[in-house]
């Protein structure tokens, strides 16, 4: 018999239409998912454990190191072969990699959810909730880290991101594909990801700031970051990492001060590179000290950087994590 923990944290896999609320609100527990599966899980003995119960998007950093802890528990149990997490499609990328880069160890960890909330007819969370389970007790997974299961596709936690606001295969990995996928209750994985390069966990630091650039953009809102005290700052640039004119100047103010400036791509696939000289191309940013992301989106750039600000992690130390990463 094999053993999968799953672990509840809310969403709208486990919400329904509220008439007092007037509003979809997260309120079903794990063991009321599990019961509403229409599959039976032949082989596979599930254990529910109650974290949250609220919509990914009112999750706080702590909650999400708090999830990381109780995943770290539940797979240090020699019964469990491998642990899924039902968790709202928001922020859930940020989650899973956040496993992806604290929690050591070759068994999987699988997140899953909904688009279409538990009282809707046609409901995508119980299938999902299916194949997740099958995928984190599945042989052939151990090694693959952290793992998003949606509408069939396996994609892993360090490339994934949501690309749709509603549709149910919202979820895909961009330049990389998907590493498997679950047909008629057979797992299939194609391809491995990466290797794993998992941080040691001493939590994370608040205030990390991610912006995003767009044409014309102004340095204020940096300059508001570096007189509010940000630790560290991330920002997705143009292309291969560029900015508009006087953000070089401002970035060098930061790292002199010694707060990193991480610089990532707004572009969903490529990565970053100094090519671009001028005021504020990516070349004049490294010079000024900032650190490239190469193919690591904003939103994870920012989730490594809180966890290396948490170790006290050098300048050094943190460009060496970008370039594993």
């Amino acid at each position: 018999m094999t053993g999968v923990t799953l672990i509840s944290t809310g969403g709208t896999i486990a919400s329904r239409h509220s008439e007092k609320a007037g509003a979809v609100v997260a309120g079903l527990g794990g063991s009321a998912l599990l019961a509403a599966l229409h599959d039976p899980l032949d082989g596979i003995e599930v254990l529910v454990e109650e974290f949250r119960e609220l919509n990914s998007f009112a999750l706080t950093l702590q909650d999400a190191h708090g999830l990381v802890a109780a995943i770290r528990a539940a797979l240090a149990r020699p019964d469990c072969d491998g642990v899924v997490v039902t968790h709202g499609t928001d922020t859930m990328e940020e989650s899973a990699y956040l496993a992806d880069l604290l929690v050591a160890g070759d068994k999987p960890v699988v997140f899953t959810g909904a688009q279409r909330h538990a009282g809707d007819p046609d409901t995508d969370g119980p299938r999902n909730i299916a194949d997740a389970i099958r995928v984190a007790a599945d042989p052939a997974t151990r090694g693959i880290g952290a793992a998003i299961v949606f509408e069939g596709e396996i994609h892993a936690a360090r490339d994934v991101t949501k690309a749709h606001a509603s549709r149910t295969d919202t979820f895909r990995s961009p330049g990389m594909g998907k590493i498997g996928e679950v047909d008629l209750r057979e797992v299939h994985l194609y391809r491995h990801p990466g290797p794993r390069r998992v941080v040691e966990d001493a939590g994370l630091v608040e205030g990390v700031e991610l912006l995003k650039l767009a044409l014309g953009a102004t340095p204020a809102f940096l300059e508001f970051c570096a007189e509010s005290g940000a630790p560290g700052i991330v920002i997705e640039g143009f292309g291969r990492g560029n900015a508009p004119r006087g953000f070089a100047s401002v970035v060098a103010r930061l790292t002199a001060a010694g707060v990193p400036v991480l610089v990532a791509s707004r572009c969903y696939e490529g990565r970053t590179r100094a090519v671009y000289g001028g005021d504020s191309g990516a070349t004049t940013l490294v010079e000024a000290g900032a650190l490239l992301c190469g193919t690591l989106s904003g939103l994870k750039a920012r989730l490594l950087l809180s966890a290396l600000l948490a170790k006290r992690a050098s300048r050094e130390e943190i460009a060496a994590a970008l370039a594993r990463a």
